[in-house]
């Protein structure tokens, strides 16, 4: 423990309650739609900064390092390459996207399959989402461990608080204005340190020697099927993360969707190249550590001048928190205006924002108790990516794509995706493989098959292009 990191900490975590707190006094929460979508004022820069953190938490600073430490720079690099090929999908859809404008995506469902399928997805997104939420906590409490006194758990309790605050109190406002700041601390500290580390190795052809075998390999020793495990769980939840429509919706405009979109297209580069070069750095000036601690214990264990390493390790919280909440403040928006409104009926803007808030109160408490069973932030990232990925991506993008679908298809989808991918967990995944290699084509079956058999939809016409956008009336 070092003093100094302990001070970037503090003064950063201070930082984001302050702006968690001004938003909470500004006024600017008026209702529900204010929560989750921040009056639709997000600017460019801004927009960006935060659809970019909301990606890349600790399934990128730690789950993804893990992977990158474990097989190697270039298994690393396909196993992020899902994030651009994902937002290069969702460019050529962030405009439908932005039209649709509905609060959730089970909202979304139902204007084409109805209440049903709503309420489905709305459990298997609160599921998913629930599960990232404790990936967070669990990756936030490894850093703090490793700069304050206070044990992984303890430090996952302190994270588990600042993220359900700063969530509870700014919605997407504070959200997206901390995201705008880790960005740029996380990004500068990357960049600053990966010439600092390969020197410390003695070059990039010194790198590339003390590298493992297997790590210099496509694969990083593991069969293509198992990579393509690894691979598409990324790609998968990309394409219908309900995060990331969330952040769409909240643009002020299709123009500023779209390019919003080609922003974090390219900022990605600049998280996830050097994340890959120094996790797997890490690995020749590291050999067997947990994984999960490669890029943190370049900055704690002296690898790194104490500023610059105090930074990193404050990025790597802020990464934790921001990703967290914005799950977090996703999740809460399925129980208030997928569970909440079914059975209360018409919810007014005020009681909306009260049972959001509320919400994000009981999330934070099962996310906890959910981090518990899993024992690294990876495998808790795989399950979570998986059963999101697997169950609700297919069912989207036979809403924007697929007219013959029918609600059969869609409720036999997202049964079959969660259930399986339930079930390989519980059984121990085996072969070694990712839950995604048996899910994803289950769900894909299960949607078209029972599609087939099943009466053709009588309504042909686009579902996802309302009268109105959603907010303009009472939720």
């Amino acid at each position: 423990m070092q003093t100094i990191h302990v001070a970037i900490l503090a003064v950063y975590l201070l930082a984001m309650l302050g702006v968690a707190l001004y938003f909470a006094r500004s006024g600017r929460l008026r209702g529900g739609d204010d929560f989750l979508f921040a009056g639709r004022s997000l600017p460019r820069p801004v927009m960006v900064a935060t659809m970019l953190v909301t990606w890349v938490g600790s399934g990128t600073i730690i789950g993804g390092a893990n992977f990158a430490y474990t097989y190697g720079p270039i298994a690393g690099l396909v196993f992020f390459l899902g994030t651009p090929l994902g937002i290069l999908v969702l460019l050529l859809a962030a405009r439908r996207i932005r039209r649709a404008s509905r609060h959730t995506i089970p909202e979304l469902l139902e204007v084409r399959f109805g209440t049903g399928v709503r309420t489905v997805a709305a459990v298997v997104t609160a599921l998913a989402y629930v599960g990232l939420v404790a990936s967070q906590f669990i990756g936030g409490g490894y850093v703090v461990s490793l700069i304050t006194p206070l044990s992984a758990t303890q430090g996952t309790i302190l994270v588990a608080v600042v993220v359900t605050l700063l969530t509870v109190t700014g919605g997407l406002f504070s959200v997206a204005y901390t995201d705008f700041f880790s960005a740029i601390l996380i990004v500068l500290g990357l960049f600053v340190s990966l010439p600092l580390v390969f020197a410390t190795i003695g070059g990039p052809a010194a790198y590339w020697e003390g590298l493992p075998e297997q790590s210099t390999t496509f694969t990083g020793g593991l069969t293509a099927l198992q990579l393509l495990g690894y691979f598409l769980p990324l790609f998968l939840l990309l394409l219908a993360d309900q995060n990331i429509y969330q952040r769409l919706t909240a643009a002020k405009d299709e123009r500023e969707a779209r390019s919003s979109t080609l922003g974090m297209l390219f900022s990605s580069f600049l998280v996830f190249v050097p994340v890959v070069l120094l996790a797997s750095a890490a690995a020749i000036l590291m050999p067997g550590i947990n994984g999960d601690m490669s890029i943190l214990g370049l900055a704690s264990e002296g690898h790194l001048p104490a500023v610059l390493g105090g930074l990193i390790l404050a990025g790597a919280v802020a990464f934790v928190i921001t990703t967290g909440s914005s799950f977090m403040l996703s999740a809460a928006s399925n129980i208030a205006y997928d569970l909440y409104a079914r059975w209360a009926g018409e919810v007014g803007q005020r009681r909306a924002l009260v049972v959001q808030r509320l919400s994000v109160l009981g999330i934070a408490v099962v996310a906890f108790g959910l981090g518990l069973f899993f024992p690294t932030v990876l495998e808790l990232q795989m399950y979570s990516y998986t059963i999101y990925g697997a169950a609700i991506t297919p069912v989207v993008f036979a809403v924007l794509f697929w007219k013959r679908a029918t609600t059969a298809g869609a409720v036999a989808a997202l049964v079959a995706g969660a259930a399986t991918t339930i079930g390989w967990q519980v059984a121990g995944a085996p072969g070694d493989l990712n839950g995604v290699i048996v899910a994803l084509p289950a769900a894909l079956i299960a949607l078209v098959v029972a599609s087939l058999v099943t009466k053709a939809p009588e309504e042909t016409a686009e579902a996802v292009e309302p009268a109105e956008p959603a907010g303009s009336a009472e939720a």
